[in-house]
């Protein structure tokens, strides 16, 4: 199997083991980015033969390349610490025919919140380009919400199977979460010059609850499908809200 997984954490110890298993047998290959892990995940790691870099935290991109660089073969199936892979693409991988550098392969994603899974709103129609070789593609180097970058002439190839996303395993974990990415977000656009904005401070939120909850059809899952779309919200008010106050510390 000439793919390579690569994987970036930290205090992954109550998840990884779930991640690595659903690699076996299928991929020998893994390359582990670690950035100051102080709980078990180096060690679990290591039980799986991974490749583990112990690193500093230098934005999720970054990282992301340092163990793309480290990977022993040029195909890259990039995964999260929180995400495992159904029998079906492991089997779909196990047949794929890597002769084009030129292709991507784009995944689609079933999202849990704690133990269920989420078929409509914002986590419901997910899918992203995961599996791609290193000579064309690299993530980019912002902090937080990374991206492939693409070369022109792609071709993006489906792939069958799923990648299961285990988002949180609680409400406090994805609050923790929600806040931690709306601080990140912020930062990202006051580096980029981007400015306040009262009208999508408050506006944005609304809309983000509307499209998520009822034109996505979030209302399908029940009370997850109301708490997801109401955190979706809270976020997109949240990330204005705190690039509203570095432009006001900037001023002091």
């Amino acid at each position: 199997m000439n793919i390579s997984v690569v994987i970036i954490t930290k205090n992954e110890a109550h998840i990884i083991a779930n991640t690595l298993q659903s690699l076996q047998p299928v991929i020998a290959d893994i390359v582990i980015v670690d950035s100051g892990s102080t709980d078990e995940t180096v060690a679990i790691c290591k039980k799986f033969n991974a490749t583990v870099i112990e690193t500093s935290w230098d934005g999720y991109g970054i990282n992301k390349n340092k163990g793309i660089a480290a990977a022993k073969n040029n195909w890259i199936l990039s995964l999260d610490a929180d995400e495992a892979i159904d029998e079906e693409l492991k089997t779909a991988v196990t047949l794929i025919d890597l002769n084009n550098d030129d292709e991507v392969f784009n995944i689609k994603f079933k999202n849990f919140f704690c133990k269920k899974w989420i078929r409509f709103g914002e986590w419901g129609f997910d899918a992203h380009i995961r599996l791609f070789n290193r000579k064309k593609v690299q993530w980019n180097n912002v902090t937080v919400h990374e991206n492939l970058v693409l070369p022109q002439g792609v071709k993006i190839v489906k792939l069958p199977g799923h990648i299961l996303h285990y988002t949180v395993q609680n409400l406090q974990e994805y609050n923790n979460k929600t806040e931690y990415y709306a601080r990140m977000n912020a930062e990202k656009y006051a580096a980029a010059g981007k400015k306040q904005n009262i009208l999508k401070q408050y506006f944005s939120p609304v809309f983000a609850f509307l499209q998520h909850y009822i034109f996505r059809l979030g209302f399908l899952d029940a009370a997850e499908g109301f708490i997801i779309a109401k955190t979706t919200a809270r976020y997109t008010y949240l990330k204005y809200k705190y690039l509203k106050e570095i432009y006001r510390n900037k001023k002091q």
